[in-house]
């Protein structure tokens, strides 16, 4: 590809250069994946106002985040298994974040440790921590996250018990991956992947191997994780997890203002409207459509944060004029990731980055905090999730 303009552009590479049982794992939501598509759809519902004869010129895109300088408002999500879509991927993409400015977030599911993760960069990442029933594994892991320098904790909410993605068992994968033929032979066609997984040690769970009780090598990896989600979380240990953390913490996976207003009531930080990407309850609401409500119920009280669905600069701006504090992405930056490493990262940031200012010019606006609904015309019903569009 001679030139790559847009998100989609690095899309297509990672889907030539990734195992389709990882970009299956990427490119996938739970049963219909119905909230998955309305992710992305639902953006493309809201349209913008073009002002013009304004001074576009000394724009910034700076902001803040959970008080973080970001040179935009944009974090990179929690995504499992990131190091399967490029060797050492969460090292990668952190010091691709690093770089260029804004918060990378390592998951509890991720191949590279925190440890590792952070002998590779300079400045602080957050955590995302998945509640496992294993409650001496989350102490120590969270101190894990605390001797690391790790910033900020975000607690998934919204992954108590694991949505059905056909794909996924189709593919076979799981902890560790099910080799079936087809997918040895699919995996013989990645040289490129291959030749950089060959080159690496990091291949497992680097958070839970060798740290989880009983879990010493992958083969005893699987049966661990198949049992470990927490189905009895409740906003009574997530005060116990606030407690234990002491620091900037943020609950991601929020999508119903009932459940934003409790968030606040406990102290979070931020919340993060999200609906984990359409790979959970499908059928929901997309994350866009819910935003309008959760931030109306919570009345300013707590910085809101929004995830799912983001694909363009436009994205963030539509999400940041109807009033979110910041933006998470997850499938933006791990298909820059798979189709060239940390450069690829970089290029995704670098391409949002860009729509997002020239957006925001051509809208009128020189400062990303001063977007606001006056951007933006909504469909008749949109800020109400009960309505039908």
């Amino acid at each position: 590809m001679s030139a790559i303009t847009t998100i989609e552009d690095l899309h297509q590479i990672y889907r030539r250069r990734a195992p389709k049982m990882f970009y299956d794992y990427c490119e996938s939501g739970s049963w219909t994946e119905q909230t998955f598509h309305e992710n992305k759809s639902d953006f493309q519902k809201i349209h913008l106002r073009q002002r013009v004869a304004v001074d576009m010129s000394n724009r910034t895109t700076e902001s803040t985040m959970i008080g973080q300088k970001v040179a935009m408002p944009v974090a990179l999500a929690p995504v499992g298994l990131t190091g399967m879509q490029h060797a050492d991927g969460e090292i990668l993409a952190a010091k691709a974040a690093e770089a260029f400015g804004v918060p990378f977030t390592l998951s509890t599911m991720s191949i590279c440790s925190i440890e590792d993760v952070a002998a590779h960069t300079s400045k602080p990442f957050w955590f995302q921590l998945y509640v496992m029933k294993d409650e001496d594994f989350v102490r120590r892991i969270i101190q894990r996250a605390k001797d690391a320098g790790c910033s900020a904790l975000v607690l998934t909410l919204d992954l108590q018990l694991l949505g059905q993605r056909h794909k996924d068992l189709k593919n076979g994968l799981s902890a560790p991956p099910k080799l079936t033929l087809p997918t040895m032979v699919n995996l013989a066609t990645k040289w490129r992947w291959g030749m950089g997984m060959l080159g690496t040690k990091r291949r497992f769970f680097g958070n839970i191997v060798g740290h989880a009780q009983g879990v010493g090598d992958p083969a005893s990896l699987g049966a661990w994780t198949a049992e470990q989600f927490d189905p009895q979380l409740d906003w009574g240990k997530i005060e116990k997890l606030r407690d234990l953390w002491g620091g900037k913490l943020i609950l991601k996976g929020i999508n119903d203002p009932e459940d934003a207003v409790m968030a606040a009531k406990i102290g979070a930080d931020a919340i993060t409207v999200s609906n984990h990407g359409g790979r959970q309850l499908d059928g929901a609401i997309s994350s866009i459509r819910m935003l309008p409500s959760i931030l109306d119920a919570l009345q300013g009280d707590t910085e809101v944060h929004l995830d799912s669905g983001i694909r363009t600069g436009q994205d963030v701006l539509k999400a940041l004029a109807l009033g979110a504090k910041g933006t998470m992405i997850g499938r933006a930056f791990v298909y820059g990731l798979g189709a060239m490493g940390q450069e690829g990262v970089r290029k995704a940031l670098e391409i949002l980055h860009m729509e997002l200012d020239k957006t925001m010019a051509l809208c009128g606006e020189r400062d990303v905090k001063a977007l606001g609904r006056h951007n933006l015309i909504l469909p008749q019903g949109f800020a109400d999730p009960t309505a039908v569009i």
